[in-house]
């Protein structure tokens, strides 16, 4: 079943629409500190929301974890929530990731509207169903597949984003654009993100969740070609864990980063274009940087790609493209190739 997704024109109208679609005997809006202070504040007043009681959590991905989805459940309960609640997500993709989660579980499943204010959980992390939280030092380790009742995009909460965070989220567009095709990978490698223009970032915007929404819908537990959307992921996701214990970076980097090091193998593995390959690092080079690994790095962020959820067996497992749009899923590398890879990254 195709997700309700909405890309705003009138957002207080689409808001009172899709809150008087769901069941809601009491609705519950939940945020972190920064989305309280900038982005809650502009729409409390709203009539729809006159009843609602706000459940506040800690900012950034240190903060979803388990005590953190304990906390939401704590306060749905001592708040009344029954299982005939709702629940609206707003904020980047750790709320709307932890509150699907603890939305989809409280009382076996509660309604849950996400509303998406970072650019990363607008083409990511509010749309396809994806909930969870991480544990033991894993990303998203623990979590269920439950899509919102709805989703609305509204591109106005752009605005309240810094510049490291509007490139957080287009590193997923740039991952949407490899796998789509050459026309939309030609129109990201182009823009400047050096200076932003957010009305044309807002039409790139809603084809790139097309791109995910078409891809969901087909594969909607991630049993085929769903696995598209991790280009970039298993290596990421391990420099992602890595950070954390030195300084951590923000999702989208890592999946910057780690598109560098799956191009690099799709070039070695599966023919995709050298040129091609240049001309996407070399855009991630100019606004991303670099990523200070070393090869004394290399073991721990193997030993983190082993953990990733797509492998089977003792094999690393990835996504690999043989040119744009020609994806490869299902591909094995060994170690010795990971290894190259990071160099790669490195030196490139």
């Amino acid at each position: 079943m195709k997700q309700n997704i909405i890309i705003s024109k009138q957002f207080k109208s689409e808001l009172a629409t899709a809150i008087s679609e769901c069941e809601k005997d009491k609705i519950f809006v939940l945020v972190d500190e920064t989305t309280r202070e900038l982005c809650w504040e502009l729409i409390k007043d709203d009539f729809c929301l006159k009843k609602a009681q706000v459940i506040t959590i800690g900012t950034t991905d240190s903060n979803k974890t388990l005590d953190t989805l304990v906390a939401v459940w704590e306060a749905l309960q001592q708040g009344g929530a029954t299982r005939h609640s709702l629940l609206i997500n707003l904020g980047g993709g750790m709320v709307t990731d932890l509150g699907g989660f603890a939305a989809s579980t409280f009382k076996r499943g509660i309604n849950f509207i996400n509303i998406p204010t970072t650019l990363l959980a607008m083409v990511d992390a509010s749309v396809g169903g994806k909930t969870g939280v991480n544990f033991g030092g894993l990303k998203n380790e623990i979590g269920v597949f439950n899509e919102a009742n709805t989703v609305i995009l509204n591109t106005d909460w752009l605005k309240t984003l810094d510049a490291a965070n509007i490139r957080s989220g287009y590193a997923e567009m740039l991952k949407h654009g490899l796998i789509a095709d050459e026309k939309m990978w030609a129109e990201l490698i182009n823009y400047n993100l050096a200076d932003p223009d957010l009305l044309l970032l807002s039409g790139m915007l809603g084809r790139s969740v097309c791109v995910k929404e078409r891809i969901v819908e087909e594969d909607p537990h991630e049993k085929g070609i769903r696995k598209s959307l991790n280009l970039g992921h298993t290596f990421g996701h391990a420099f992602e864990s890595w950070a954390l214990d030195h300084r951590p970076i923000l999702h989208g980097y890592a999946v910057a980063f780690g598109l560098i090091a799956e191009l690099y193998l799709s070039v070695v593995k599966t023919g995709f274009p050298t040129e091609r390959m240049r001309q996407t690092v070399s855009f991630i080079r100019t606004y991303y940087g670099v990523l200070p690994i070393t090869c004394n790095d290399y073991a721990r962020l193997i030993e983190l790609m082993h953990h990733d959820k797509k492998n089977r067996g003792d094999e690393i497992n990835v996504t690999l493209l043989g040119g744009i749009g020609d994806i490869r899923i299902n591909q094995s590398v060994s170690e010795e190739e990971v290894k190259e890879a990071l160099d790669f990254v490195r030196e490139g």
